[in-house]
This record gives structure tokens, C-alpha cells and sequence, in this order.
């Protein structure tokens, strides 16, 4: 839709989070006439920006006003089951994103990333490198999206050569219809949000792939060839209508268009011949470090290369980037142990991938709201390096239950009480890793949240 067309008509949108506020604000500034309803209690900071801004809203349930509207904007942690958006669509109105809604008005260029695992060390990557690329050459790189950012409160800042970097949540995808990515990239996909897409990962993936739905010959799609589900999707006969760019480490290509690391460096196709852009013994590190983070680095630079970032600029921002905060980040040292958080693990892979990458010998706290979870894929690497499990939050029972007989599981109530019981049965020299495999909504507001009270707990102990 182009932005003038919103002007005079009449938008709900559903559910007052982040993204929710901002595009009812970038709705007001268009000219149309928002509406917020809120299931639950609107957060008083909340509350006062609507009121500021004298956007009229309700919390504490939908009632028939919110359906008084031309479109709808649906904030992603809404499942489309849900009560109102069913009975939204009943009635014929039209349901977005906010990512959708966004898109409507970005003059800038996009790189946008989806995946299970990755996306935000990869955004964060990509829109560093970009950054470093912008401060020479005249333009700004925005971090948008599932990061944490709303692209609703970014977007008019946005100029037409500046790179808007979205992380992008199979939620916030759903409700993409026009969206449209100059560069995507898609870093994995393995079952995760299960509850949400009834078992089917393929499902889930459907929502992943609206990435790529409308992009075009100039755009260009990323992806991690050695993913077995994203291999089948694009090893496919019939050429895409956009360019695609596989990048990968285990399943060679010979295409001349294949981002993967030779003798011991990345380096990416250009021309006919293979770039060396960087060694991977420049950037690894112990906060940044494991097979997974090198995917992550290779879906940068390719992201990056594609967008016109010369090399050098790529591999200076590689050798200084020092990875995520609450993705295998050093917590500090206390009791003897070394201490991890890895909050932002809220699936079953991403608790393997810290695994993968931590010495063993190490004490692991997880749980929180299961998923869905099959933590049998586990099993191997708990049994070779685990030795003991600290199980917190809903899911405790379902984690105590799955990994009796493969290594000592206890369980806490809270996060302090399980810090303080890791701080004595975990063996000096060792490490403690939190990497929860599960959301965060039982115990937190969100995984920052949980990473943070981890920190502090640690902090304490010292």
C-alpha cells in the first residue's frame, strides 16, 4: 500500500508491546486514525505515550469498537487462533504486520534474516560491517525488528541510501504480504515454536520462506546450504526469480557462487574467482567462537559482500566483533567456575549449539516455557560433557523426567536458588552454562530479562 492511502482511514491495532506503539504512532503520523486494544494491561509507560499522543486504546479485552476499522496491525506474538483475529477476518478486515505496515514507507535500502538459530548475532553482524561501511561512504545501517527495535520507530528516520537490517520472526512474517527484501537471509531452520505451528515444521518453515515471496531478478536470497530443509526448498530445478547465494561449510558447491572458508579463511565468489575476505583464526574468539557462530559469520559476509562492503571493511569489523549479549556471553568467573549466560537459547537447537561450544565438565541450568521441546537429540552431547542438569521454570518436570539416567539432574524454583546450587556441586575449573532451551515468559518478561537477573546473580556471587 503507499503511505498516502492510509490517510483518513480507520486502523486497529492489536496488542500494546513494542511493535504495537510504534505503529500506532507511524499510523498517527500518516494521517490515519489508530485505534489500540490490548488483551491484557497496557504498562503505564505505555499508557502514557498513547495518552501523549492522543491515540485512543483499550486494554483488558477487545470489545466490538476494535472491529470498527478498514485494516488491522497485529502485533507478532498474536497467533492468528487467536479470539479477535479470527473474528477480525470474519468480518473481512484486512490483517498486517507491523513489519508489513513498515515497509510501506522504507526508502532505505533491506537486508533482512530469518532462521531458528543465528538471527540476531547474524543482524548484529550484518549491520556493524554495514555501519563501518556507512562511516565512509555516506550512509547510516539500521537494526530493526526482532532485535528488539520496532521498524515502525525507525523507518521515517530512513533515508534512500542508508540499509534498514531487519531480524525477522516467523510471527512477524506471517502477515507479510508485500514485504520485500533487497537481501535475504535465512540461517537455519529446525523445529522451534512448535505449539504455535502444531507439530509441523514445515509450517513453521512456510512462515520463514514469506521472506523470499516477492522478491525479484534485482534481489538476491541467502541461505545455509547445509541445512538439510533449506537445501531441498532451494536445490531445485527451476531457477528462482531472484539470485541465490548459498554459503556453507560441509556440502561443497562447485557454482562458483558459494561462501564458504578455504584454507582456513571465508572467502566469497567475485568475478569469476574466489575473494579471501577474512581467516578464520582472526575473529574467533573465546566470546565468539563455535561451528555455529562461523555460519554466522558467513551469512554476513555474504549478506555484506552482495550489498557492495568492500572486504577490508568486513574483515576489520570481524576481528573486533566481540558476539551478542546473552548468546554464550562470559557471565565472569566466581566459586571457581566460569560463568555463561546464554539466555537468548529458547529452542533445542541453540541449547545444543552452546554446548557444541563449551568445554566439558560444565553444570547447565535450562528450562523455562517448553515449546514442544525434544530434548533427545541431546542426550549424546549431556552424557559427553554435562555433569549435572539444574532444571528451572515450567518445563523442570518434562527436563528432570527426559534426562534421568544420563547425567545427575536437579531442580530449583527460582534462578537465584539454582545459581547458588550450581555455585556448590560444580566442580572447580569447570563452568557453569544457563542456556534455558526454552522461552522465558513463565519466570521473565522476556530473555533479556532472564539474562540480566543471570549476571546479576553472578555478580553477587563474586
Amino acid at each position: 500500500m503507499n503511505p498516502e492511502e492510509l490517510h483518513g482511514r480507520k486502523v486497529s491495532v492489536i496488542g500494546a508491546g513494542k511493535s504495537g506503539l510504534a505503529a500506532a504512532e507511524l499510523l498517527l503520523k500518516a494521517g490515519a486514525y489508530p485505534f489500540l486494544s490490548e488483551f491484557g494491561t497496557i504498562s503505564p509507560q505505555g499508557r502514557s505515550t498513547l495518552e501523549t499522543l492522543g491515540i485512543p486504546f483499550e486494554d483488558e479485552g477487545h470489545s466490538e469498537r476494535v472491529f470498527d476499522a478498514d485494516m488491522c496491525i497485529v502485533s507478532p506474538g498474536i497467533p492468528p487462533t487467536s479470539r479477535v483475529i479470527v473474528a477480525m477476518e470474519s468480518r473481512a478486515v484486512p490483517v498486517f504486520s507491523e513489519i508489513e505496515l513498515a515497509s510501506w514507507f522504507c526508502r532505505a535500502r533491506i537486508i533482512g534474516i530469518t532462521g531458528t538459530d543465528g538471527k540476531t548475532t547474524t543482524a548484529t553482524l550484518i549491520q556493524s560491517i554495514c555501519e563501518a561501511d556507512g562511516r565512509r561512504r555516506g550512509y547510516r545501517a539500521f537494526a530493526v525488528g526482532n532485535i528488539g527495535v520496532p521498524f515502525s520507530s525507525k523507518v521515517l528516520d530512513m533515508d534512500p541510501g542508508d540499509i534498514a537490517v531487519i531480524e525477522l520472526s516467523s510471527y512477524q512474517l506471517e502477515r507479510c504480504l508485500s514485504f520485500r527484501p533487497d537481501i535475504a537471509v535465512l540461517t537455519n531452520i529446525t523445529p522451534d515454536h512448535m505449539d504455535r505451528y502444531g507439530g509441523d515444521i514445515h509450517a513453521y518453515a512456510r512462515a520463514k520462506f514469506r521472506i523470499h515471496a516477492v522478491q525479484g531478478a534485482v534481489d538476491t536470497l541467502i541461505y545455509n546450504h547445509d541445512d538439510p530443509l533449506l537445501r531441498a526448498h532451494f536445490d531445485v530445478p527451476e531457477p528462482w526469480p531472484f539470485r541465490v547465494v548459498p554459503f556453507g561449510l560441509q556440502h561443497a558447491l562447485d557454482t562458483g557462487r558459494f561462501v564458504t572458508v578455504k584454507d582456513g579463511s571465508i572467502v566469497f565468489p567475485s568475478e569469476g574467482a574466489e575473494e579471501r575476505v577474512v581467516g578464520v583464526e582472526e575473529f574467533m574468539k573465546p566470546s565468539f567462537r563455535g561451528d555455529h557462530n562461523l555460519y554466522n559469520a558467513l551469512a554476513a559476509v555474504a549478506a555484506t559482500m552482495v550489498a557492495g562492503v568492500s572486504p577490508e571493511v568486513a574483515r576489520e569489523t570481524l576481528r573486533q566483533f566481540n558476539g551478542v549479549e546473552h548468546r554464550q556471553e562470559y557471565a565472569g568467573s566466581a566459586c571457581g567456575l566460569e560463568w555463561i549466560n546464554d539466555s537468548k537459547a529458547t529452542n533445542v537447537n541453540a541449547l545444543r549449539q552452546a554446548l557444541q561450544a563449551t568445554p566439558e565438565g560444565m553444570v547447565l541450568i535450562a528450562g523455562g516455557r517448553d515449546k514442544g521441546n525434544d530434548y533427545s537429540v541431546l542426550f549424546g552431547l549431556v552424557t559427553e560433557k554435562v555433569d549435572a542438569i539444574i532444571a528451572i521454570g515450567e518445563s523442570k518436570v518434562k527436563i528432570e523426567q527426559a534426562f534421568d539416567g544420563v547425567t545427575r539432574v536437579y531442580t530449583a524454583g527460582t534462578l537465584q536458588e539454582a545459581v547458588g546450587l550450581a555455585s556448590r556441586i560444580g566442580v572447580p575449573g569447570g563452568s557453569v552454562l544457563f542456556s534455558p532451551g526454552c522461552s522465558s515468559f513463565d519466570m521473565f518478561r522476556n530473555f533479556e530479562d532472564r539474562g540480566v537477573q543471570f549476571k546479576q546473580l553472578v555478580r553477587g556471587l563474586s
